[in-house]
């Protein structure tokens, strides 16, 4: 299979500088490649789940029995946009609810055996295209990039 690159929104600037727009122009490029493997492969008769849906049952997985409001503070989602998630999830059997309890009116979320299966699918699959992505890099640079990306991050998150 070749490899298909998106020359569309990419510019011929100077190589030897490289502005913020370029740097997350480059990050944007370099995530779409890192997701589209994980999203194509998990687990073919998982009925092709979205970004934010292996990010809801990601969650659900590391957190069996927490409930959408859990997710949103976790998250910092719409909790409109995450109740749809949730909704579709259950819809597909990847996500049991049982109420709380304690409140009735809150329902604990648990991932089905399906769902459990086509995380660990995904698991091995970014760990795979993870080491696909950093092959040739030393321990030093891989470290070197890892505190740039934390710095960058550190810049954008809210202040406390």
């Amino acid at each position: 299979m070749s490899k298909t690159v998106d020359h569309v929104n990419q510019s011929a600037s100077d190589p030897d500088t490289a502005d913020g727009d370029e740097v997350f122009e480059a990050i944007h490029a370099v995530m779409h490649l890192y997701r589209s493997p994980r999203h194509r492969s998990a687990m073919p008769d998982a009925a092709e789940l979205t970004h934010m849906e292996h990010k809801v049952l990601g969650f659900f997985c590391r957190h069996p029995g927490a409930t959408q409001s859990d997710l949103a503070s976790h998250a910092g989602r719409d909790k409109s946009q995450l109740a749809r998630l949730i909704a579709g999830l259950r819809a597909r059997g990847l996500l049991d609810a049982q109420p709380d309890p304690a409140d009735r009116r809150n329902l604990r979320l648990h991932p089905t055996a399906t769902a459990q299966a086509v995380q660990q699918a995904a698991q091995r699959q970014a760990r795979a295209v993870a080491a696909t992505a950093v092959a040739g890099l030393s321990d030093a640079e891989r470290l070197q990039l890892l505190a740039l990306l934390q710095r960058v991050r550190a810049n954008l998150e809210p202040a406390p």
